[in-house]
């Protein structure tokens, strides 16, 4: 009897933990059907099929970046909401602070050039 209740209760806790970390990676998916939303929030059917990915993948012990790295591969990378820096995005992240430091320069360079 004692034994039944134990396995029950490692199941349940194991299914909480699969849950959990579901819900980790499909908050930071994005559903390629709904716009703006992630799979994580979405109740469409690419949401159900990514959803039921990740947990199988789960359940076979893959890690986070293998799951991301298959559906980046098959989707591309926009299906991430916060994806790495790469080499392919770097001006991305870099764009906004150049242009900001070049127009704080060619300001300062046109002020003090009227004087």
């Amino acid at each position: 009897m004692f034994c039944f209740f134990f396995l029950t209760f490692i199941c349940v806790s194991n299914a909480d933990e699969i849950d959990n970390k579901v819900n980790l990676i499909t908050k930071n998916l994005r559903c390629l059907v709904c716009e703006g939303q992630s799979v994580y929030e979405s109740n469409s059917d690419f949401a159900k099929d990514v959803k039921n990915y990740v947990r199988k993948e789960i359940i076979e012990n893959k890690s986070n970046e293998e799951i991301y790295n298959f559906l980046k591969t098959k989707y591309g990378e926009s299906i991430i909401f916060n994806p790495l820096i790469s080499l392919k995005n770097i001006m991305l992240w870099l764009a906004p602070g150049l242009f900001f430091t070049i127009g704080i320069i060619i300001i300062f360079r046109r002020l003090s050039g009227s004087k």
